[in-house]
């Protein structure tokens, strides 16, 4: 045998055992769920849709575990989205804003049952740092919702990285975790504001912007599914196939 046949015999048994570009699977788009107050709203309570009652939240939970959904922290939806490890079949982020009492009260056992995590976009000050601990226990992520919860695009640079950056060293240092992603404040952002996030060395962050969380929203701006107190079961079930199929 010649050098020439030699080289195009190796040269096709290294294609072979090379995977090519093109079958490569895409990144999984995710729902990214978004839960505020576990409970019952108050009487005065401004935004009583943002209530979800403890027998509710219960229920959406049993229901997604029942049709296959496996909750995961938005950390491990990234690492398969930038290095393609894997995730369990149905994958879905519960991410819960601001840190309410019904984080420990209702969410942490209703997701226990299933060893699953939650993810908790802190309000610094909402919740004691001992039940921050009792979350991150169970295998919850900790994500900065800033310090004082108002309009990103009206603050100052300074006030800026105080809310985004400083936020992240402060929970960071308390609690000796990873805080890798961010959450606007009612959802308001800009440009300014995402390049903030960048700056602070976030790897991504949540919006309320409603669809399934995908890197072709941009890291810096997933989209999410909003869970409202009027929604239960049907609701939800209606908002996650209505994605899908879509």
């Amino acid at each position: 045998m010649t050098l020439r046949p030699v080289l195009l015999v190796l040269a096709l048994l290294a294609a072979a055992a090379t995977p090519t570009v093109s079958a490569a699977r895409a990144p999984t788009p995710v729902p990214i769920l978004m839960y505020h107050a576990i409970g019952e709203p108050p009487a005065n309570a401004p935004y009583p849709e943002l209530y979800v009652t403890a027998l509710r939240f219960r229920a959406e939970i049993a229901w997604l575990a029942r049709n296959g959904y496996h909750a995961v922290t938005l950390r491990r939806v990234y690492e398969s989205w930038r290095r393609g490890t894997p995730l369990p079949a149905h994958p879905i982020v519960l991410s819960f804003d601001d840190g309410y009492r019904g984080d420990l009260t209702v969410a942490l056992p209703a997701l226990g049952r299933h060893r699953w995590p939650g993810v908790l976009n802190l309000h610094i000050g909402n919740l004691i740092p001992a039940k921050v601990k009792r979350l991150l226990a169970a295998r919850w992520e900790l994500d900065s919702h800033t310090f004082t919860h108002t309009d990103l695009r009206t603050l100052s640079d300074a006030q800026l990285r105080h809310d985004i950056r400083d936020s992240r060293v402060w929970l960071r240092n308390v609690f000796h975790t990873r805080v890798d992603f961010f959450c606007y404040p009612s959802g308001r952002y800009d440009a300014r504001v995402v390049a903030a996030v960048r700056a602070a060395g976030y790897l991504g962050a949540t919006t309320t912007n409603f669809g399934l969380a995908s890197p072709a929203n941009g890291f810096y701006t997933l989209d999410r599914v909003r869970v409202n107190g009027s929604d239960g079961v049907a609701g939800l079930a209606t908002k996650l196939r209505a994605l899908h199929a879509g």
